[in-house]
């Protein structure tokens, strides 16, 4: 009996994911990630893949991944600190850590166990972790699981962040804690950069470590592709950079790579890290000769950023409000979740697959096709997919005028003066000093209760999203409020 009222409370809530637009299903392809793919038998233009570079099927890539197989096996067989560092694990090690211009490096398992088990590690209990609103998923649950006081600050808002941090330590001015910056480097849904500059200003003024997550830059952007610090000249600047093999290196698995220090304590201290199996032996090769091939054959970064272009202007002459640049993603934004999914449809019959991007991924309202250019892409085939993109939406009665990249936010608070700014970075750096030394696992404790949020302000109204409902689909999945200190 139980089991068949557990079934049927699952059964009414993938019914009321449907009617809100929010089910999910996986779709098929066929074959390896190139331009072209057959989806569910269909042959289309693949326009949301992360493969930007084309690498997933090159040649000697998948000559290195089955060369790895015969040698190393399919699976390492345990964890990094059992039995499972093999030799292909340090290689690709070293390599990333000389490409990343930083000393050292370690591989997890994915992006999200890579970011789960560094922030987890350099935040607990008692520390403050400022997240920008629009950070990865990965992000957001590894501030949450780390049991440290999550303040999230307006996305790319620095007069935020310092407002945030103003507010936050003005309650305590006795200096207990560690603080963590975190961000994306370019957001994985809008396509846009984060202030890198202005955040390591502000990390070595406050005293605070800066983790910046490069997922979706290295191989994409900056010299030779090397990311967007490098792009800054500032990737010796942060104390964690944070990278995939999932994505320009067409493999699987992921890195952080900062000083012989940091990677030495996330051995000790990471525990996605600590307790998973480590990355199997064929993609940590295949990884290795993406690299190589980047390192050797940088033309495939400017192709990237030629073809990007080349939507962009499609798009744009199609009559969607995009900008003009050489941002890989370019989002287009239709807002409503069931004119997002009939927008795909509709394309997708045409021969053009641009997945359908919907809460909780990205915040209510703003639902949208994401689409990625690729090395391997064409001109042509950039202007044919804004063809068929344009025709499908005005077909389904949409203006391609009112779909396109997000307009800038407006602020919603008073500017920190100058004064104020030096009272939050040096009760920012009283905390960093006086923190006391975490020890290991000791977030396994129980949590005590957090204080009632204070009434909300301006700050807490001004975001558009509906408000939230009793038994609203994932409305735990991202934090709708800044987090402030009692």
């Amino acid at each position: 009996m139980h089991g068949e009222i557990a079934t049927a409370d699952l059964q009414e809530r993938l019914e009321e994911l449907e009617q809100l637009g929010l089910s999910r299903r996986l779709r098929l392809v066929s074959g390896p990630q190139g331009p072209t793919v057959l989806l569910d038998g269909q042959p289309v233009l693949l326009l949301c893949s992360n493969n930007y570079l084309g690498l997933a099927d090159h040649p000697r890539v998948r000559e290195a991944a089955a060369e790895a197989a015969m040698r190393w096996g399919v699976g390492a067989g345990a964890s990094r600190l059992i039995s499972g560092t093999m030799t292909i694990h340090r290689r690709l090690e070293e390599r990333l850590a000389e490409f990343t211009g930083r000393r050292s490096c370690l591989l997890f398992g994915s992006g999200y166990l890579a970011n789960l088990g560094t922030i987890g590690a350099l935040a607990g209990r008692g520390d403050t972790v400022y997240s920008d609103e629009l950070n990865h998923a990965s992000i957001v649950d590894g501030c949450r699981l780390s049991r440290a006081e999550v303040v999230v600050y307006r996305h790319r808002d620095i007069e935020h962040l310092l407002w945030s941090m103003r507010h936050h330590s003005g309650g305590r001015r006795e200096g207990r804690g560690g603080h963590v910056i975190v961000t994306d480097s370019i957001f994985s849904m809008d396509g846009d950069l984060a202030p890198l500059e202005q955040l390591v200003e502000l990390a070595q003024a406050s005293g605070a470590r800066l983790v910046v997550d490069e997922a979706h830059a290295i191989g994409t952007f900056g010299p030779e592709g090397r990311g967007a610090l490098a792009a800054v000249g500032l990737e010796g600047e942060v104390d964690a950079i944070v990278g995939t093999l999932g994505k320009s290196l067409g493999s699987y698995g992921a890195y952080v790579c900062g000083d012989a220090e940091l990677t030495r304590y996330l051995l000790n201290m990471a525990r996605s890290f600590i307790f998973s199996t480590a990355p199997p032996p064929p993609a940590v090769a295949g990884a290795l000769a993406a690299l190589e091939l980047l390192e050797q054959r940088p033309h495939r970064v400017e192709r990237l950023a030629t073809n990007a272009r080349a939507l962009r202007r499609a798009l744009a002459t199609e009559g969607f409000e995009v900008q003009e640049g050489e941002m890989h993603i370019v989002p287009l934004i239709l807002g409503e979740e069931h004119d997002t999914l009939r927008l795909c449809q509709a394309a997708i019959e045409q021969g053009v697959f641009a997945q359908a991007i919907r809460p909780p991924t990205v915040p209510a309202g703003t639902s949208r096709l994401r689409l990625a250019a690729m090395a391997s892409h064409t001109a042509s085939d950039m202007r044919m997919a804004a063809e068929v993109l344009a025709r499908a939406a005005r077909k389904l009665g949409l203006d391609p005028a009112e779909i396109g990249s997000p307009p800038e936010p407006e602020p919603a608070y008073e500017p920190v003066e100058e004064p104020e700014r030096e009272l939050v970075v040096s009760a920012a750096a009283r905390a960093a000093q006086t923190a006391p030394p975490a020890a290991p696992f000791d977030i396994e404790a129980p949590r005590p209760r957090r204080p009632p949020a204070p009434p909300s302000t301006a700050l807490d109204s001004d975001r558009s999203d509906a408000p939230a409902e009793a038994n609203a689909p994932f409305d735990g999945e991202r934090d709708e409020a800044v987090a402030r200190a009692a």
